[in-house]
């Protein structure tokens, strides 16, 4: 029953996790009359002040018991950003309703994986963090599609409003997992004494900066969200000049088409004990310099539409990964939480500097400039990976397990 609840918490959690951000960079350009560049430098802005917070929430939601808890009060609060924003488009309130996104976005995920970590042993821990991914996939499909029909039907600003009805939903389905069944040493990856059998202490954290396999993985996540983040608004950018009165529902198809590919990458997920760790990540990497170099090819609306399958291929297969590699890596050291708060913290700032810097190439060379330039990046974090990430499936050996 508690797995199912978790199913259900990933499925509504998509809308209020991550579902208004395309939509906010749509409306802003095509509704407000933002430019491009100023859109990307406000969203820049709020996403370096919100990502500084990821390891302290990291660290928090370690030490926390109420992880339920801080799901569904983070879900209300950013749905009432949203609202916030269309309703007052003005740059004070975009700016400080974005830097609370932007901190309660590094709250969600961390605060699922920790409780699913806690709900599940080790040898489950892949099927049921792909599983979980799996559902997150198919959440965001179906809120996209109603997203798109609403908007069509109502009104563009129908996500938005959307928004508050998924936080209710997703509020049932976290306090339908009993509090009980979550093991919150496991979830924080604390040592267990094996003689008996309680758990220890957790380590320093200055290990988080010293151990290699977690430098190793945190900068080429840096990386590769440097080249990914932008990829999406660009896309919905370019849909969205060229059909004018479409906007959310291009932005809808684009990202229902990467979603249905994000679920098949998922699934792939819950055969990493077969098919190793290393192996996916490097096809997650692999799938981003190629989306970028023949996005340069078109602006075709259905070649940009096809394209997003790799977005599913790349970001997809990169989400679902990240919190089974980081609970390899973190396993004994009592830190899973806060080491994903600091990998959130330098490929938030990666993302973050990003959006700025797409935003000012596309305004100064134009669309096909700044996907190449992306996609050059995406390679770096490529050989980043094949070079120098250690396959964490098996053990590390690192003394603090």
């Amino acid at each position: 029953m508690r797995l199912n609840a978790l199913d259900w918490l990933n499925f509504f959690l998509a809308d209020v996790r991550g579902g208004l951000g395309p939509y906010l960079n749509v409306f802003l350009i095509t509704n407000t009359g933002w430019s491009q560049a100023a859109t990307g430098a406000v969203l820049t802005a709020a996403g370096l002040v919100g990502v500084m917070a990821h390891p302290a929430a990291g660290e928090f939601i370690d030490r926390t018991r109420a992880k339920r808890a801080l799901v569904i009060a983070g879900t209300f609060m950013l749905a009432g950003c949203g609202l916030a924003i269309i309703s007052f488009p003005v740059l004070p309130v975009v700016l400080a309703a974005d830097i609370v996104m932007a901190v309660l976005g590094g709250l969600f995920a961390p605060a699922v994986a920790a409780i699913t970590v806690g709900l599940c042993k080790r040898d489950a821990l892949a099927r049921r963090l792909g599983r979980n991914a799996a559902f997150d996939r198919a959440g965001n499909i179906f809120i996209a599609a109603a997203a798109g029909g609403a908007s069509l039907a109502i009104s563009q600003q129908a996500p938005f409003y959307l928004a508050p009805l998924f936080a209710v939903l997703t509020t049932l389905a976290a306090l339908s997992i009993p509090a009980s069944a979550i093991d919150h040493a496991r979830a924080r990856g604390l040592p267990v004494d094996k003689v008996s059998h309680h758990p220890g202490a957790p380590a320093s954290w200055r290990m988080l900066i010293r151990f290699r396999p977690l430098v190793v993985f945190t900068a080429a996540a840096a990386l590769f969200h440097f080249a990914s983040e932008p990829m999406l608004p660009l896309i919905a950018q370019m849909l969205a000049l060229a059909n004018p009165g479409f906007e959310t529902s291009l932005t809808s198809a684009a990202i229902i088409i990467a979603q249905f590919a994000t679920i098949f990458m998922a699934l792939l997920v819950t055969k990493a004990n077969e098919l190793g760790r290393k192996p996916l990540l490097a096809l997650a990497f692999a799938a981003v310099p190629l989306r970028g170099l023949l996005a340069m090819w078109s602006s075709d609306p259905a070649w940009l539409l096809t394209l997003q399958i790799l977005d599913g291929a790349g970001g997809g297969l990169f989400d679902a990964l990240l919190p089974l590699i980081l609970a390899d890596i973190m396993r004994g050291t009592g830190h899973y939480s806060l080491a994903r708060g600091l990998t959130g913290t330098i490929q938030g700032i990666g993302g973050s500097l990003s959006q700025g810097a797409a935003g000012y190439i596309v305004t100064t060379a134009g669309y096909p400039a700044a996907f190449f330039t992306l996609a050059a990046i995406a390679v770096g974090g490529l050989v980043l990976v094949l070079t120098a990430m250690p396959e964490t499936g098996v053990r590390l050996g690192h003394s603090i397990d």
